[in-house]
């Protein structure tokens, strides 16, 4: 019994002692009252954003060179990347049977040229009908459509460059049997590229919608450059000009598609590159928070709003955009009215808080432009 007593009472002494501390620590809580965070207040500013599309790149004349006859190629004459002009030669096929040909062809030209010649001094002298000779005349008339289509066959052995331009990758060389369905290779004019890319129904509507103009032609027109981001993530120096729109959806795709051009003065775009077309859009007058005066909470994101100068209070916002490091706001607040600027994580709705009144610019300061 006296053991238990004892027992009973250690237990009491550590529930005075744990009580005591906890209101030591609540009343230092108190004491130190409301943190100090920075405030300021939501303004209008006017950005502008870029919607990124997938695009590919190719030559404004991108010439496919294939042969017209088949044979075996002999000489390949030019290499990938080389300048050529219009009707430089390429490559060159075999032609010993061709050659064979055009000789089989011309004997049958001069055979069917001396039966004329025999016949038509029968004619005159009315020995043989006239139909004779018309019809020797016939065959000598046919002899010469196969000796010349023979001869335009060795012609085409030699394979010439129908554009002037940049060779594109040699796929055959010496040896290889190749037929009119052969793409020996391609010819590019990239001084100028075209840049092909898609929008889906939703996108296509909103650029319509925006664009200033009556009809597509001049809101292509109207439309501002466009930029371009490379695979390896920079933006290409030049800027380009939306061309053409198809104005068709794709029934299989559910896409519009675009072409834009951009200049190419230092040939670094070359057909068959990749890259992303970025489209601007600005944001005019709109209200702005710093993206990281905000956080989300289920799907939704909100500031901490300021209730009666002391009580930080969260407050849901709809973001129309993001542009670098700033949210455009949609609706949710106000212009002038303030929010915590920093330190949101510490916080939770309805805590007394010390507002700290800061000037917009010293706590959100535009970063490099982020492309999305």
């Amino acid at each position: 019994m006296k053991k238990n007593s004892i027992i009973l009472s250690i237990l009491m002494l550590s529930v005075i002692t744990l009580t005591s501390c906890g209101g030591d620590a609540q009343g230092q809580q108190q004491a130190q009252g409301p943190k100090p965070f920075p405030v300021t207040k939501a303004v209008k500013k006017t950005l502008t954003g870029y919607d990124s599309y997938p695009a590919s790149i190719e030559g404004v004349v991108n010439s496919e060179v294939r042969p017209k006859v088949s044979g075996y190629i002999t000489e390949v004459l030019v290499d990938a990347g080389q300048k050529v002009k219009k009707g430089t030669v390429l490559f060159t096929l075999e032609t010993e049977s061709l050659t064979q040909d055009a000789a089989a062809a011309k004997a049958n030209v001069n055979a069917a040229q001396v039966e004329v010649d025999k016949l038509k001094p029968l004619v005159e002298k009315e020995i043989i009908s006239a139909v004779q000779l018309e019809t020797a005349k016939a065959k000598l008339a046919q002899a010469k459509a196969s000796y010349n289509s023979v001869t335009a066959n060795i012609g085409y052995a030699t394979i010439r460059s129908s554009v002037e331009g940049y060779v594109g990758s040699i796929n055959y060389r010496t040896g290889a049997l190749v037929s009119p369905t052969t793409v020996l290779t391609t010819v590019s004019q990239t001084d100028n590229v075209y840049a092909f890319f898609s929008m889906n129904e939703k996108q296509y509507l909103n650029f319509l919608t925006e664009a200033e103009g009556k009809d597509i032609e001049d809101k292509i027109k109207n439309f501002p450059e466009v930029k371009l981001r490379l695979a390896n993530n920079t933006i290409y120096a030049e800027d380009g000009t939306i061309e053409t729109v198809s104005g068709q959806i794709n029934r299989q795709t559910g896409a519009v598609s675009f072409r834009a051009q951009f200049p190419n003065p230092n040939r670094l775009l070359s057909d068959g590159n990749s890259g992303r077309v970025l489209i601007p859009e600005t944001y005019e007058n709109a209200i702005v928070v710093p993206e990281s005066s905000s956080f989300e909470r289920q799907g939704r994101v909100y500031v901490y709003g300021v209730q009666g100068d002391s009580l930080a209070v969260n407050q849901p916002i709809e973001v129309q955009a993001r542009v670098d490091n700033f949210i455009v706001v949609k609706s949710g607040i106000k212009e002038g009215e303030p929010f915590v600027a920093q330190g949101v994580g510490q916080l939770r709705t309805n805590t007394p808080i010390k507002p700290q009144p800061m000037p917009f610019d010293s706590v959100a300061k535009p970063i490099e432009t982020v492309f999305k």
